[in-house]
């Protein structure tokens, strides 16, 4: 076989063949970005009206098909005011290269140290609290339910907000990085049924928000003095303030023996 007659073509394919890796790649990764989130509710949406426009043009439907083919060409500028948050976080993403995160460190310690010495002295109290520690996916919808505050995180400033009869002592405190950026905040409760009637409005509060986003919720019981951590749906108690310290400072990536004490609604 004569390589030569088509060596001509290797220049117009290679440009074609990177395009269409880079093109899988960037797929992939906003799949896997939405996965977890409502937004791939809203994906999984989509895709089902696509296949039903498909659908509708084989079966020759031209009113279902003309009123799908309007909804997709106005589509996009509902997808941008829909997907405001993850649009907005995934660019804050694209600055975040691990370069940049080593400078970030020392201060990643110093805020698990802060949190973790809070839940201590209020577990200790006896004092109910939930703080929500932002993931990449952002909470910052939830700071018009409660106080927007801009401070550096401390205990001393955690354990004042969660002080009984304080005015922001009752809602969730949010935390984005080194700051403290919502107190006093309405968190989603969750919503499935909960097994486990030990459980309140706190507990409730934090499952619910983990199964919306990638925030790690901490709880303190008002009852038991135990601290909790939700993520992902799933909760793991009780914590040590050790525990609290590895999970922030990314000593520890997972704990094990999670509990889903949640159930679908019948």
């Amino acid at each position: 076989m004569n390589l030569e007659a088509y060596r001509f073509l290797i220049p117009r394919v290679w440009p074609d063949v990177v395009e269409i890796i880079l093109v899988a790649f960037v797929i992939y990764r906003f799949l896997l970005f939405l996965v977890g989130t409502r937004a791939m509710q809203i994906v999984v949406g989509v895709m089902i009206l696509s296949v039903a426009y498909f659908a509708a043009l084989l079966a020759k439907f031209q009113m279902i098909s003309f009123l799908l083919s309007v909804l997709f060409t106005y589509g996009a500028f509902a997808a941008v005011v829909v997907f405001q948050p993850e649009l907005r976080n995934a660019l804050a993403r694209l600055g975040q290269s691990r370069f940049m995160r080593r400078f970030s460190q020392g201060d990643r310690q110093s805020v698990a140290e802060e949190i973790a010495e809070a839940l201590d002295r209020l577990g200790r109290a006896g004092t109910g609290a939930i703080i929500a520690v932002e993931g990449d996916i952002g909470i910052e919808e939830f700071i018009s339910s409660g106080v927007p505050v801009e401070a550096k995180v401390s205990a001393d400033l955690l354990t004042t907000i969660f002080t009984p009869y304080s005015p922001l002592h009752d809602g969730a405190v949010l935390v984005r990085g080194d700051r403290i950026i919502g107190a006093g905040c309405v968190l989603p409760l969750t919503q499935f049924k909960v097994a486990d009637k030990s459980l309140g409005t706190r507990h409730r509060a934090a499952l619910g928000l983990s199964e919306e986003t990638d925030a790690t919720v901490f709880v303190v019981s008002e009852e038991t003095s135990t601290i909790s951590v939700a993520s992902h749906g799933l909760l793991h108690r009780p914590l040590t303030p050790q525990q609290v310290r590895g999970l922030l400072s990314g000593a520890i990536s997972h704990l094990e023996g999670g509990e889903r004490v949640t159930a679908p609604a019948r």
